[in-house]
């Protein structure tokens, strides 16, 4: 009797990696989130790179107000993550593409510079990997950690004019 080769069997479609700083997360990110694992199609995993804290200070030139452990923490706590891992200190998105292997990365509509870096990577190596940019969803007063920051600072400093 011969022993046929078993076949390997796919528990997951697509891996679908994404990434951001996700400082104050808010529904903007959700939605980024949930959109990128459905460019994936049926039982895509996504896999979610939070960025270190020293790569968000040299980056954005600022400090996230949220320590790196607590950003992915919450982001791999949201039922649309499967997985969320902290980034290289060095930030090396080849690095990344490489020990992830993704079918597909998706781009946050903010996110150009690292789009034109994954899109580098991808040419220089020649990986078989889509970028696929997700768009802005809404345009609510909170949509941004930026905006959220602001929001704060206002009603602090309305409530100190109004003696309160």
């Amino acid at each position: 009797m011969v022993n046929k080769p078993r076949r390997r069997i796919k528990t997951h479609g697509k891996i679908v990696l994404a990434s951001g700083t996700f400082d104050l997360l808010h529904l903007g990110h959700v939605r980024f989130l949930e959109e990128a694992k459905k460019a994936g199609g049926k039982n895509a995993k996504l896999i979610v790179i939070v960025a270190r804290d020293n790569t968000v200070r040299k980056r954005k030139k600022e400090s996230p107000i949220m320590p790196e452990n607590q950003r992915r923490a919450l982001v791999e706590s949201l039922k649309v993550v499967d997985e969320a891992l902290l980034g290289y200190e060095d930030f090396d998105i080849a690095r990344v593409l490489e020990k992830i292997k993704p079918d597909i990365v998706a781009i946050g509509h903010d996110q150009s510079g690292i789009e034109n870096i994954v899109h580098k990577v991808i040419l220089e190596k020649n990986l078989p990997i889509e970028i696929v940019k997700i768009g802005k969803f809404t345009v609510d007063d909170l949509d941004s950690s930026s905006k959220i920051k602001r929001k704060i600072v206002e009603t602090f400093e309305l409530e100190e004019c109004e003696g309160g």
